[in-house]
């Protein structure tokens, strides 16, 4: 069914006969609350094919406001993150936005609580209105990233670019991605060339599209150059599993590849309680940003958080400056951490 443009705007009435579903959807799926109401994605791409087609926005004063530059670099997170101290993990991140922002002439507007639940998630959309439209355009980050509402934000046409990588189906969110695949690989490549051939996998319990990405680079590499692993992690299993330690232990595997900082010092713990040190016995690297410790460095790869704060600055400047050009989403590059956790095979 077509609808006709009209000289008036669109309406959710519109959107909703082009789509060919109930109004009730289309409010859902446009505030954000297509998950929670169990809306099929089939009709959710419908309603934001419909929105698109129409030029349907939920707030067009809003709208007409941001045709007027201000100057105004906006920030905003799903959830507590802005840090307390310089070892918080998104200090670096904020700090590379703060001095980009500076020297090309924005101002920051820091959106801490729009929308916030009790939950401490927060929400970019209030009362259907995009709050964000304060500021020329935005950076978004944070863990728990609603892409209902990303969705959203890209079919209204709002300028804006995410840190990090997220799917959102139905929608090209121009994102800022740390390489975690590529530098997963290496990783695997660098103990190979040690002489490992049996390794291990210790995932943690999070399923988000960065962690997808580091098994993805890890499970390619182990394949490319015909190693061998039957961890339990490697099969999806999170944590560290007993049974598969001891077989550790016994010879099963050289070197261990781990998902987080945490995890790898608890099998350091229970490597050394079982009689074998790393790295003389067991090489194990990490596959995320690890400070120093007593214990030493740990081989890992390094996530460039300030470089990717400055570059998520100029990318949604350029997109400020030229409206009309596809906003690609760029991957950064993760340097390696040699550490002295990782030896070559006795």
């Amino acid at each position: 069914m077509t609808v006709q443009r009209r000289g008036k705007a669109p309406s959710q009435a519109d959107v909703a006969r082009l789509a060919g579903v109930s109004q009730s959807a289309v409010s859902r799926v446009i505030s954000g609350d297509a998950a929670t109401a169990r809306i099929p994605e089939e009709t959710r791409r419908r309603v934001f094919d419909a929105v698109k087609e129409l030029g349907y926005v939920a707030n067009p004063a809003a709208r007409a406001m941001r045709k007027q530059r201000n100057n105004l670099l906006g920030v905003h997170t799903f959830e507590r993150v802005f840090p307390h101290a310089r070892e918080d993990f998104y200090f670096e991140f904020l700090l590379g936005i703060e001095e980009r922002a500076e020297e090309t002439g924005f101002d920051l507007v820091l959106f801490t609580s729009t929308g916030a639940g009790g939950d401490g998630e927060r929400k970019i959309y209030r009362g259907g209105t995009n709050r964000l439209n304060l500021a020329d355009g935005s950076i978004l980050l944070g863990v728990s990233t609603d892409r209902g509402e990303l969705a959203r934000l890209w079919y209204e046409g709002y300028t804006f670019v995410h840190i990090g990588r997220r799917e959102v189906p139905g929608a090209e969110i121009p994102q800022i991605i740390p390489d975690y695949r590529t530098a997963s690989g290496r990783i695997v490549e660098r103990l190979a060339g040690l002489g490992h051939r049996r390794f291990g996998y210790v995932r943690d319990w999070l399923e988000l599209e960065p962690y997808a990405d580091r098994r993805t680079g890890y499970a390619e590499a182990v394949t490319r150059l015909g190693l061998s692993d039957t961890s339990p992690g490697l099969l999806g299993t999170p944590g560290i599993d007993e049974v598969w330690l001891e077989e550790v232990v016994g010879g099963a595997a050289t070197a261990v590849v781990v998902e987080s900082v945490r995890l790898a010092e608890a099998l350091r713990e229970r490597l050394a309680a079982r009689g074998r040190k790393v790295p003389d016995d067991i090489s194990v690297a990490v596959l995320e940003g690890a400070p120093a410790d007593l214990a030493g460095q740990w081989a890992s790869l390094e996530i460039p958080r300030k470089e990717i704060g400055r570059i998520a600055v100029d990318r949604l400047h350029a997109m400020l400056d030229d409206p009309g050009q596809r906003a690609e989403s760029l991957l950064v590059p993760c340097p390696l951490i040699a550490g002295t956790t990782i030896a070559a095979v006795s």
